[in-house]
């Protein structure tokens, strides 16, 4: 009985870990309320844009999941096919749709680590030795760099409104 609380204990940590908030700001934090034209700018030494690391949270975190339950995932090349090709939305659209997707695709991991029928520590079939869990713990990882990131970027843009933690 202990193993299976402990699993389930771990389960839970891990949703909050992905769902952050707690160490870092929040997902949701770091990218509501991005003023519209500064969303593809650069701050002076910046080496990406918002728009930029948005959308590489978007798709590496979609590798990531994909990696993790798709038997016949296919590698992408690195660095070209894990950053967006331009440095502003391409539409008026593309922010709120890559936000929308980065929360579906979040959800999806958090269920799937969730979901009591996950064996957290088998290695993935099409891996090299991957688990679920280390998955997870990557996903989590890459977000929390990416989001302090997110969050330097809109303070050094004048966009930042810090939140008063209860």
């Amino acid at each position: 009985m202990a193993k299976t609380s402990n699993n389930q204990a771990l389960r839970e940590h891990l949703v909050k870990l992905l769902k952050g908030g707690d160490a870092h700001a929040t997902f949701e934090q770091a990218t509501q309320s991005f003023p519209t034209d500064l969303q593809g700018k650069r701050p002076k030494g910046a080496e990406h844009s918002p728009w930029e690391v948005l959308e590489h949270l978007r798709i590496a975190q979609w590798d990531i999941l994909d990696f993790s339950r798709n038997p016949k995932y296919k590698e992408r090349e690195w660095p070209k096919e894990y950053w967006p090709e331009t440095q502003e939305p391409p539409s008026k659209s593309a922010w709120a749709k890559s936000v929308k997707a980065f929360q579906s695709d979040l959800q999806k991991i958090c269920d799937l680590v969730s979901d009591p029928k996950t064996d957290l520590y088998a290695k993935i079939p099409h891996g090299n030795g991957q688990t679920i869990l280390r998955e997870a713990l990557v996903v989590a990882d890459h977000n929390a760099y990416h989001l302090g990131e997110m969050v330097l970027l809109k303070r050094q843009l004048g966009a930042w409104a810090p939140t008063v933690r209860q």
